[in-house]
């Protein structure tokens, strides 16, 4: 699959809005512009939920792992069109679809994010997704994003 080199925490930054506690994307290992993109989450112990969800046995919330995945998916977007967001251009997740959680995730776990392009119409744009945790799917989704201005 790939386009080009890995992309680190600046680059992915550039792409998305998001910034702590709800940038949930570390690291893109690959990609293919208008195909597939796999990245990384690594899930430590300092998660703001975590306190939360559970004190007894911390567990990443599955919305969190989707939200991850919906962001990796934004990015293959931006990829795809091959611009870079400003101010005029937004996406918004809008819909999520056959959403299966096999296994839970918790800290000292890393996430691999992969997200797989379907199709778009128009401003709706579908991926098919899928977490890991080493060879283990943790959560499998369809996912729709919106985008504006692109």
């Amino acid at each position: 699959m790939s386009d080009a080199a890995p992309m680190d925490i600046e680059k992915i930054m550039q792409f998305l809005p998001h910034r702590y506690p709800f940038l949930l994307v570390d690291r893109i290992v690959d990609f293919e512009a208008g195909h597939a993109l796999t990245a990384i989450k690594n899930v430590t112990v300092n998660e703001p939920f975590f306190p939360g969800h559970f004190p007894h046995r911390p567990v990443m919330p599955g919305v969190m792992i989707l939200e991850a995945l919906a962001q990796a998916s934004g990015i293959l977007a931006f990829i795809t069109v091959g611009e870079m967001p400003d101010e005029d251009m937004a996406l918004y997740f809008v819909g999520i679809d056959k959403a299966r959680f096999r296994r839970p995730v918790v800290p000292g776990d890393q996430l691999t994010l992969q997200t797989t392009f379907d199709r778009r119409i128009r401003e709706i744009w579908r991926f098919q997704t899928e977490a890991r945790v080493a060879e283990e799917v943790a959560v499998t989704a369809t996912m729709m994003v919106a985008t504006k201005g692109v």
